[in-house]
């Protein structure tokens, strides 16, 4: 298994217009499926900057904040404060979360998990069971082999769904793990399965389009 690293967020900006301060679509979505399902206990797992811990706090969820990088801790807490908003805060590695067992009502996992290498994404998978309730359910995403990144012959291989990327930036020699459906089922073969999604993104970047693939998964315990 490999060592767990997280995102050098002491590079991205704290820019209010970025997508790193904005919640994803989806996120507003859940917010409204958990609110009626009145669920409470709301784990942000791999909360960079906040965004989401922001978006559950505001609408009356008890936020847990768990990332394995000090500074997107450090942001996320000057940003609650600022929004006169009191979370849990932890920092910490994803392959052993420190919350109880049973003690989660949902759980939002956004390019996080894939932060790893096989076995490291499987722990991560059993560590999610145990935190939650039963009849709780966790949205997450992984990278796709659809993907450029696996593709990228010049990238270290872990294991056969692993690479090491090697692209200049905040992920610069972060793993990260790659899957296909059927292997996406293999994981979350102990979850009721809401829905798998597979999504293409596009970005454009000074002129430049770049694309990459998604698995969202909705799953349920």
């Amino acid at each position: 298994m490999v060592e767990s690293k997280g995102w050098k967020w002491e590079i991205v900006e704290d820019d209010k217009n970025s997508i790193w301060k904005n919640p994803s679509v989806e996120s507003y979505y859940l917010l409204n499926r958990w609110k009626s399902q009145n669920k409470t206990e709301f784990l942000d797992l791999g909360c960079g900057l906040g965004r989401h811990s922001i978006l559950f706090g505001k609408n009356g969820f008890h936020v847990h904040c768990f990332d394995i990088s000090e500074e997107a801790i450090s942001r996320t807490k000057e940003w609650a404060k600022s929004e006169g908003l009191a979370f849990e805060y932890t920092t910490g590695d994803m392959l052993k979360l420190p919350y109880k067992d049973k003690s989660m009502d949902c759980i939002l996992c956004r390019n996080v998990i894939s932060h790893s290498d096989t076995k490291g994404v499987q722990q991560v998978i059993s560590e999610i069971y145990r935190v939650l309730n039963a009849g709780a359910e966790c949205y997450l995403t992984l990278g796709s082999k659809e993907t450029w990144g696996y593709k990228q012959a010049g990238w270290p291989s872990v294991d056969e769904n692993t690479k090491i990327c090697m692209e200049e930036g905040p992920e610069y020699k972060v793993p990260h793990f790659y899957t296909d459906y059927n292997l996406v089922k293999s994981l979350f073969e102990n979850f009721k399965i809401i829905s798998i999604i597979h999504i293409e993104e596009f970005l454009e970047n000074n002129g430049v389009t770049n694309s990459s693939f998604h698995y969202h998964v909705h799953i349920k315990k």
